[in-house]
């Protein structure tokens, strides 16, 4: 049975309790308290380049707090803003290059791909396996990892689920095309790449948004659809308190109506988008106070430009962004000192996100080590942890369905939460230790039996005085799943 996200009865207050449970349920975690072995009070790390791997990237790789140590924390994270300056390397590169779905044109996808003709099993999960493929082995393998970050950020924002119909046809080229690309750019490039994707135009249904009297309403466009112009508004943009009302809602789905889907028989520029005049409401309307004359496509435009600059959307981002990088419930100070950062620069991401690794707040000592790691980057921070150098993407995903949390797969628009409150139960921390378990004997890494003294290498200084005690009392052969599964490494 798969845990559910969202689920806030649970009876215990923190990951310490629940991993002390663990120990207790299961005869091979079962150890008694020790002193820290001389190896771990004798290679101090430093905190800060700990507290930077744990928040720009999914968690240290071996010899990564060296690197770090040697070029220093400022020029990481220069480097990290500037991902196109890091060289993947050539086995990744490999890889990735034999991914084609990722780099076709949405509309040869769907020729390729169309879910109303017969397809073999193997042919239908295609596009959805190269789309695993990249994500997973790029969280693993990629130097880029505040990319990689801020992919899993944005697709969560703008979330399209899989599982709706057509859109398994495009959940690749929509992560590698409309989101990838621009994670580090400016907010109103990302805004209007996601909303022209098909994978987009069909989730959230506005390819069939029409104009009621228009003459292209007819069939399956018969009328208003408001499922993206609410979800826009309301996740995307300004926010559920973003100070717009229904009314506001039902004149942005007039803007947005005749925005949908090309012909599949029809190349065109291969986008897969196309704006149909034919289903258009030309009428004036009136949007969040501002009056939008009828003039067809030029509106969505207008509107993705009001939307992408107004201070709602600001102090929105703002707030996730802070939430996702320093804090469940993000100081204030930060927030507002984001929010004028990004209405300053136009939405300009990376600038947004320097200000932010350069905060007070993001180095204050009460937010480094607090955030609970929802179950992909905690899989994801283990695997990079040992050192995989070959994962096996295919079981990676199963486990991470078994976690409730695999790529692709939420549902809801909204995306799947990164907040304690929302992850943190009893039959999750169990999982977690039955995979910390399995990846420290080497499933699923390409690793062999993984050495415990290799881990503190890798992590450094992160474990408390209790843990290494615990750990090193126990048998040595587990002593590498302990450390995987412990509150530590529950928190980043």
């Amino acid at each position: 049975m798969n845990i559910q996200h969202g689920d806030r009865a649970r009876p215990f207050r923190t990951a310490s309790q629940l991993w002390l449970l663990c120990l207790l349920v299961s005869p091979l975690l079962w150890v008694d308290w020790g002193m820290p072995p001389q190896s771990a009070v004798g290679t101090p790390a430093d905190a800060r380049i700990l507290h930077i791997l744990n928040r720009l990237s999914f968690g240290p790789r071996p010899q990564e707090i060296e690197t770090i140590q040697g070029i220093g924390i400022d020029t990481y994270i220069k480097q990290q803003l500037n991902p196109v300056s890091i060289d993947l390397p050539p086995v990744l590169k490999q890889k990735l290059e034999l991914l084609k779905t990722l780099t076709t044109n949405p509309i040869r996808l769907f020729q390729q791909f169309n879910p109303n003709q017969p397809h073999n099993k193997a042919q239908r999960r295609q596009p959805i396996q190269e789309a695993l493929q990249s994500r997973l082995l790029r969280a693993v393998l990629s130097p880029r990892q505040l990319q990689e970050v801020m992919v899993d950020f944005w697709f969560n924002h703008f979330n399209v689920f899989v599982g709706k119909g057509a859109t398994y046809v495009w959940i690749g080229a929509y992560e590698e095309q409309a989101i990838r690309p621009l994670a580090l750019g400016h907010f109103r490039d990302l805004l209007g790449a996601t909303a022209r994707h098909p994978a987009m135009l069909y989730y959230l249904d506005n390819w069939q948004n029409t104009a009621p009297n228009s003459p292209g309403a007819r069939g399956r466009f018969q009328g208003l659809n408001e499922n993206y112009a609410r979800e826009l508004l309301e996740l995307h943009t300004l926010g559920v308190d973003g100070g717009y009302n229904s009314q506001d809602v039902q004149e942005l789905a007039r803007i947005f109506t005749g925005f949908g889907l090309a012909q599949p028989k029809r190349l065109g520029d291969g986008s897969g988008f196309l704006f149909d005049p034919s289903r258009h409401d030309f009428g004036d309307k009136v949007f969040l106070g501002t009056l939008i004359p009828g003039q067809g496509e030029a509106e969505i435009e207008q509107v993705l430009d009001l939307l992408a600059n107004h201070p709602a959307t600001a102090r929105h981002i703002s707030t996730k962004l802070a939430q996702y990088f320093v804090a469940d419930e993000p100081p204030e100070s930060l927030v507002r000192r984001l929010s004028q950062r990004f209405s300053e620069t136009e939405g300009d991401i990376r600038a947004v996100l320097e200000t932010l690794f350069t905060s007070e707040e993001f180095w204050e000592p009460q937010y480094v080590g607090t955030k609970f790691k929802p179950p992909y980057q905690y899989i994801i921070s283990l695997l990079r942890a040992v050192g995989s150098t070959n994962p096996d993407v295919i079981k990676i995903a199963g486990v991470l369905d078994q976690l409730s949390m695999m790529p692709y797969r939420c549902p809801t628009p909204d995306g799947y939460p990164n907040t304690e409150a929302d992850w943190l139960n009893p039959d999750a921390m169990m999982r977690r230790v039955t995979f910390a378990t399995a990846i420290a004997k080497g499933a699923w890494s390409g690793k062999s039996l993984i050495d415990a003294e290799q881990l503190y290498q890798t992590l450094g200084q992160s474990f408390s005085p209790k843990t290494v005690s615990l750990v090193t009392a126990s048998p040595e052969e587990i002593q590498s799943a302990l450390l995987l599964g412990s509150p530590e490494m529950m928190y980043h």
